[in-house]
């Protein structure tokens, strides 16, 4: 049986991002270039060059799907999966319960009336999640959550407790209609090495990542890998007066994601590249 490589976009734009956050206020994003099409269209059209046509899933905000609906249809015309990554980007642990239930809502909506058909999955802004957050979003009427990255040298990232959830292959079950289907990392040694993508699959060179990735589809037989559309993007905008180091997570190798990415697609070409939802069934049918 071929093992899975579930490719992630979260569709958010250059000045969306949460290090970003204390220089580019939310009330001023309508002034922004919006760059995020073209970049996402880029992904695309490179998941539609190959000869086998790998199918993704994209997390969309439904700040950007309001404002480019034709970019959501796109991705679903296309064979993709349309999933939530909330509405404006707001960090979950950082709402009222109240709050982030409308916000889970009001995404879901906006995407499924755009595409015209269900929405299952949701991933939170900055892997910010929780087990209050968890349940909240199981409540909101998803299928699925894909918002645990283990890695926890990461100020941002959450904890959500798995223990009691059953798990076949990447994906755990944690009740007859809701699963968690968490990033990839590598555990050696039990110690966890970010691997899923982002800016460490930017940094790593490829051969590591790679060797990581193989590892990680030999002891789960799938691998959850996660990147951005301004990672496609070395031409975006420069916030300046961000801090160096927060500067140097977003722009390290930005001319390398498109290459590295073909490269990974090119090298795995014998998985089974498979939207998120898909794979779920697959395993919990």
């Amino acid at each position: 049986m071929n093992k899975a490589i579930l490719l992630t976009f979260d569709i958010e734009d250059w000045f969306q991002v949460e290090n970003f956050k204390d220089y580019i206020e939310f009330l001023t994003w309508n002034s922004f270039e919006l760059r995020v099409e073209k970049n996402t269209i880029k992904i695309l059209d490179l998941l539609d060059s190959f000869p086998f046509k790998p199918k993704a899933t994209f997390f969309v905000l439904g700040w950007i799907a309001q404002k480019l609906p034709d970019l959501v249809r796109e991705i679903y015309k296309r064979g993709h999966e349309v999933a939530s990554h909330g509405s404006d980007h707001h960090l979950c642990q950082d709402l009222s319960n109240q709050d982030l239930t409308n916000d889970l809502k009001r995404s879901k909506e906006i995407l499924e009336q755009t595409i015209d058909n269900k929405i299952f999955g949701f991933r939170a802004p900055s892997f910010a999640i929780n087990d209050t957050v968890l349940h909240s979003i199981h409540q909101a009427g998803y299928a699925y959550d894909s918002s645990y990255n283990s890695f926890s040298g990461h100020g941002r990232y959450g904890i959500i407790d798995l223990s009691l959830a059953e798990k076949k292959e990447a994906v755990y079950k944690i009740s007859d209609n809701f699963c968690e289907l968490p990033v990839s990392n590598l555990n050696l040694k039990h110690k966890v090495f970010p691997l899923g993508g982002g800016g460490y699959f930017r940094l790593f060179p490829f051969p590591f990542f790679k060797l990581g990735m193989k590892f990680v589809l030999k002891k789960d037989n799938a691998f959850v890998f996660y990147a951005h559309p301004w990672e496609f993007d070395p031409a975006q905008p420069r916030v300046d007066e961000a801090s160096r180091g927060f500067k140097f997570r977003h722009y390290i190798n930005l001319h390398k994601t498109e290459s590295k990415l073909k490269s990974l697609i090119e090298y795995f070409s014998d998985h089974n590249f498979m939207t998120c939802m898909d794979y779920i069934r697959k395993n919990w049918n």
